[in-house]
């Protein structure tokens, strides 16, 4: 499922949510703090009670938004009124689209696009609005292109996430960029230069680990990947989403594919002990074709969990 079938499935009230909340038991201090993990799962709802239900009935404590940009004020209260009564943090909204797309029209479109979100996340009270950055590509709103890491398409970055920000002032969300391997921000070192550029508290972090790994050192070291990841973006990060990385043996070259958690190579221990030194910062799944490969992902994800300390 890719994030237009993921968003078409929200929009029309077909996708409940699941999510694993653990209390740690390791050694490390992390006492009675929670792990939030979720996933979409495909079960329809069509109000705040039957999507609470959803949840709850899988044990569950953080969500996708349930609703999207453009609905009624009230029916967004009433989610919000919820999700807090129900302790289940909505985790992000998302606003994938790309504002920096070469036809400035699209590009125009895709920048309201993410106010538009953005002031939902701050109404539904969201833990953040996540997109990226966009790419130059003109046949791919997420595609490579060989402007994407350049100066030029950096500052134009900078300007265009700086008017997104600007045009809400949100005051208990964050707009984040997620990281991306062909595509700003695609290491640590390009966020906080995106961070040091962009010049907003309301800036934050969206951290998905296998997109940054783009290289085989980084596929076979990404246990310390990710723990570089968590040491210098620390507390700026407000959201994870959960994948696996793949090299195919049987590729004559380089191609490194998304895979199902447990199929890949991410070093999932590592992960897990680095989101749960956050406060309720959730670590989503996405990016999975059924509902019975996110239920195998989860029992994975789960399993390890356990190794390193946790009881969802």
């Amino acid at each position: 499922m890719d994030r237009r079938q993921f968003n078409k499935l929200v929009a029309g009230g077909t996708v409940g949510m699941f999510f694993f909340p653990g209390i740690v038991k390791s050694s490390e201090n992390f006492e009675n703090m929670k792990l939030r993990f979720g996933g979409p799962i495909f079960q329809k709802y069509s109000n705040p009670d039957e999507w609470i239900m959803a949840v709850k009935n899988k044990g569950f404590s953080a969500a996708y938004c349930p609703v999207q940009p453009g609905e009624k004020a009230d029916i967004i209260k009433a989610y919000k009124i919820a999700a807090e009564k129900a302790d289940i943090i909505i985790s992000e909204v998302g606003a994938w689209s790309n504002p920096i797309d070469p036809d400035e029209t699209k590009a125009k479109e895709a920048i309201d696009k993410c106010i538009r979100s953005l002031e939902l996340a701050e109404e539904i009270g969201a833990g953040c609005c996540v997109n990226i950055s966009g790419s130059r590509n003109p046949n791919s709103w997420d595609g490579p292109h060989k402007d994407n890491l350049t100066p030029a398409t950096f500052d134009l970055i900078v300007e265009t996430t700086r008017k997104i920000i600007d045009a809400v002032k949100p005051k208990k969300t964050f707009f984040t960029l997620e990281t991306m391997p062909w595509a700003y921000p695609d290491s640590v070192d390009s966020y906080l230069n995106l961070i040091k550029a962009i010049d907003r508290k309301e800036l934050a972090v969206h951290l998905d680990p296998v997109n940054m790994i783009n290289t085989p050192s980084k596929y076979y070291g990404n246990g310390e990947l990710i723990k570089d990841a968590f040491k210098r973006l620390g507390k700026r990060i407000k959201n994870c989403h959960a994948k696996d990385t793949l090299i195919n043996d049987n590729e004559l070259t380089l191609h490194i594919s998304e895979a199902r958690p447990g199929l890949g190579i991410l070093d999932y221990r590592t992960f897990i002990s680095e989101v749960s030194k956050l406060d309720n910062v959730p670590l989503m799944l996405e990016h999975l074709e059924t509902e019975e490969d996110y239920d195998l992902a989860a029992m994975y994800v789960r399993n390890v969990g356990k190794e390193v300390g946790f009881d969802f």
